[in-house]
């Protein structure tokens, strides 16, 4: 099954992100977890995850990987009582007018009995990778620059109507936000 969705930033931007496979657990509905430690990115990179309704890690391998062009995971083989499931992940970025168009790609190869169930596959795959796709759109956004004086003008505010309090302003203890993931960087 493919998908595509286009990202308003830099093939660049957008490999870096993908290449850092902790990085899938945040949007693809393929991945449930990733072990958080440290894994330089590239050819062969090896990250413990958990695939969806298993209890065990298995191991996700970084199969392709050719900066800002195309990156793929292949999930190690996993067993069951009805046959095995390798899972490949992947990922080409084509450069397009203001950002990159990604295509997202899931392969699920499966043997024995689970081969019957691959309509079911194949249909779970078709309902959630579109979905999957508009996660990662809005999860790598538009780049925020920093505000500037003559770019952001402060708006004029209105007084308060008399005998109405003001609202209150936040502390910047208040306004704290969601730390960026793996290897991302908000403000790039």
């Amino acid at each position: 099954m493919s998908t595509n969705v286009f990202v308003r930033r830099s093939p660049a931007e957008v490999f870096d992100f993908l290449a850092d496979a902790r990085n899938l657990a945040l949007w693809s509905s393929g991945v449930a977890s990733v072990d958080p430690a440290q894994v330089c990115p590239g050819h062969g990179a090896v990250y413990r995850y958990r695939f969806p309704g298993r209890r065990r890690p298995h191991l996700l391998v970084c199969a392709e990987y050719d900066p800002a062009r195309r990156i793929a995971f292949r999930g190690r083989r996993m067993w069951s009582p009805l046959g095995t499931q390798v899972p490949l992940y992947s990922f080409d970025l084509l450069p397009h007018a203001d950002g990159t168009l990604v295509r997202l790609s899931v392969t699920s190869t499966l043997t024995a009995a689970l081969l019957l169930l691959a309509p079911l596959v194949a249909m779970a795959w078709r309902r959630d990778l579109p979905a999957d796709s508009l996660k990662l759109r809005e999860l790598l956004g538009d780049p925020v620059a920093p505000p500037t004086a003559a770019t952001a003008p402060a708006a004029p505010t209105a007084p308060a109507p008399a005998g109405e309090p003001e609202p209150p302003v936040p502390s910047a203890t208040a306004m704290r936000t969601a730390p960026a993931p793996h290897g991302f960087d908000y403000a790039h």
